[in-house]
């Protein structure tokens, strides 16, 4: 497996474009199959999920192009016909959001047969709520051996769906699957966050009728077809706050390009609270901080608009050298302290209490070790922290981290980062510079 290599200390500056988000391309790769039409996807991002992604619609019959376009990557996605509509375990195991097909797959062709995700490594995240949202709009569902066996011969029908708690997965997965029901379907409840919007843009741009979406209201007037259409991926909020903290864990001045600074404004403020000086344009966010030591800043994530859980990881990182004691409370997944252990192995002083808390005291220094990712968040935390360690760090298992990040050492390299990547089962100790 891969590893990234990181020498501490050295402050950045340059710019960073901001890739197309990968939680926004995933589903809209999904909504493709709505349509007999070709979809042209532009600021794609390439990764491991949407390289995965692809290849699972390549089953159902669908035609991938991709090149590079005046909007940077582009990905051409046309499914004329579904010529199957079974989704292996193989395949879905490895990415839980590609249980999605489902909702476009059935309401499409009246049938499909998916397989469970899985476990998750940050906690259970359930599918229940996706299933009997679907069950709502007429869906037949049955489920043995690990699959889903989903039916809806004369179609999907509108309906009033209550989620009992904000799902942003459920909210992306019904919503495509009620674009082609038969009447209105309202639902309650709904996820807020900027990636449904996009999805619910490019739905309209395709034909649908959706209206509400960004708030917890979402209403949608089924209609009897989709067409094709040209989307520009939101940019990825998660990938430009991971940067911004970055630049302020490491020092010196990055200029962020191809953002939408509102995306992030909650984080935007911590980081101003904390001592960062943050600047924002209309597409721009410059992050400059000086030689002293930071403040501690407390953070609880909750659902969009609130602090993104998907930055809490890479938050805690920056706080492990603020001064004094700061709290971060986790109240999305149940298991995303995993990267604690690691940044200890840093030097970080941090104590995970009971019902989701971690109590971080800011020490006057991190040292370079070997560390190890458990998830895609967590690989970005110790990216993070290795930028600002004395010594070398490196992180395995950074397999994690090309799920969600493109080229990052290209981007960071970019301004000044000492960083590279060592190729599969390389020794450490005959990497040289």
């Amino acid at each position: 497996m891969d590893r990234i290599a990181l020498e501490g200390g050295t402050p950045l500056h340059g710019d960073i474009p901001v890739s197309g988000a990968k939680n926004s391309a995933i589903k809209l790769m999904a909504a493709s199959l709505l349509t007999s039409e070709p979809v042209r996807l532009t600021n794609m991002p390439r990764l491991a999920d949407t390289r995965l992604l692809g290849r699972l619609l390549q089953r159902f019959g669908t035609s991938i192009t991709e090149s590079i376009g005046d909007d940077g990557q582009e990905t051409l996605l046309h499914t004329p016909e579904i010529t199957s509509a079974f989704a292996p375990y193989d395949l879905v195991r490895q990415m839980r959001a590609s249980f999605n097909v489902l909702g476009p797959l059935l309401a499409r062709t009246g049938h499909a047969k998916v397989s469970l995700p899985g476990g998750c490594t940050i906690g259970a995240r359930p599918v229940d709520l996706h299933l009997k949202a679907l069950e709502a709009l007429g869906a037949h569902i049955d489920m043995h051996e690990g699959y889903v066996f989903a039916q809806a011969p004369r179609g999907l029908k509108g309906a009033e769906i209550e989620f009992p708690f904000v799902s942003v997965g459920a909210t992306e997965h019904a919503l495509m699957a009620a674009t082609l029901a038969h009447g209105t379907t309202v639902f309650h409840n709904a996820a807020c966050e900027p990636e449904i919007v996009d999805l619910a843009e490019c739905l309209n741009a395709m034909g649908a009728k959706v209206s509400g979406a960004g708030t917890p209201t979402i209403t949608v007037e089924g209609v009897a077809a989709l067409k094709g259409t040209d989307w520009s991926v939101i940019c990825d909020r998660i990938e430009a706050g991971t940067y911004a903290l970055a630049a302020a864990m490491a020092g010196g001045e990055v200029r962020l390009t191809k953002v939408r600074p509102e995306l992030i404004g909650i984080l935007l403020d911590k980081m101003r609270q904390a001592g960062c000086e943050i600047t924002t344009g209309d597409n721009t966010v410059t992050i400059k901080r000086g030689p002293g030591r930071l403040k501690a800043v407390d953070i609880t994530t909750e659902v969009y608009p609130g602090f993104a859980t998907d930055l809490q990881a890479q938050f805690m990182a920056l706080m492990t050298l603020a001064d004094g004691e700061s709290t971060v409370r986790e109240t999305i997944f149940e298991n995303r302290f995993m990267h604690v252990p690691e940044l200890s192995r840093l030097g970080a002083s941090i104590a995970v209490q009971t019902g989701g808390e971690a109590k971080v005291t800011g020490v006057d220094e991190l040292r370079g070790a070997q560390v190890m990712a458990t998830d895609l968040r967590a690989s970005a935390c110790l990216i993070i922290a290795g930028l600002a360690a004395k010594g070398e760090t490196i992180v395995n298992r950074v397999y994690h981290l090309d799920r969600g990040f493109e080229n990052l050492e290209g981007k960071l390299s970019a301004c000044g980062a000492k960083i590279r990547r060592i190729k599969g089962d390389t020794p450490v100790e005959e990497i040289d510079e």
